[in-house]
């Protein structure tokens, strides 16, 4: 089952809106400064736009949990780039040992497993519910009388004049088999 423009358009929004909002508390909750609206509004395209080109059909939660996973990462280092706090993957002035950054990992992929899990099972039951309504759909449809579409008439084909039997064919052998040799 594929999905139509109007069907992938609100599953785009919902996981983007999802993904950001995510990304952007959880930025907050590791005591990052608010992200900036230029890294709000870059990310959030960046996120449309992948989300936009995966929503053609239904993911699995696998899928779903990679994809979200890839873009917390991305929008994580896209808000920890100007942020003055220095929260960042790659340098984590806030810590230092690696007790404080393993619970830190831990918190945001936690969050994301769990996010990921919550929009598979939304995105199963959305798929589920549509299947459903297509085959009581179908049935219903199939209960309404067809409409009798007119069809034009048929024309006879015209006549084949046929030859004479006598005339044309008149001084013709028909034999079966090759000719004999001769001697």
């Amino acid at each position: 089952m594929r999905a139509r423009l109007p069907l992938r358009l609100t599953r785009t929004a919902a996981f983007s809106a999802v993904c950001v909002t995510l990304a952007a508390l959880g930025h907050l909750a590791a005591g990052g400064s608010g992200p900036e609206p230029w890294a709000v509004a870059a990310g959030g395209a960046t996120v449309t736009a992948v989300a936009a080109a995966l929503a053609g059909r239904e993911r699995s939660a696998a899928a779903i949990g990679v994809t979200l996973s890839g873009l917390q990462l991305f929008l994580h280092e896209l808000f920890a780039f100007d942020d003055p706090s220095g929260i960042s993957l790659a340098v984590h002035a806030h810590g230092g040992r690696l007790g404080e950054n393993l619970g830190m990992i831990i918190a945001h992929l936690t969050a994301t497993l769990i996010t990921g899990w919550w929009l598979s099972r939304g995105e199963a039951a959305l798929w589920a519910l549509l299947r459903a309504t297509g085959q009581r759909l179908g049935a219903a449809l199939r209960l309404l009388p067809l409409p009798s579409i007119p069809t034009p008439p048929r024309t006879a084909p015209p006549a084949v004049a046929s030859a004479p039997v006598g005339g044309l064919l008149r001084h013709t052998v028909s034999r079966r088999g090759p000719p004999l040799p001769a001697v």
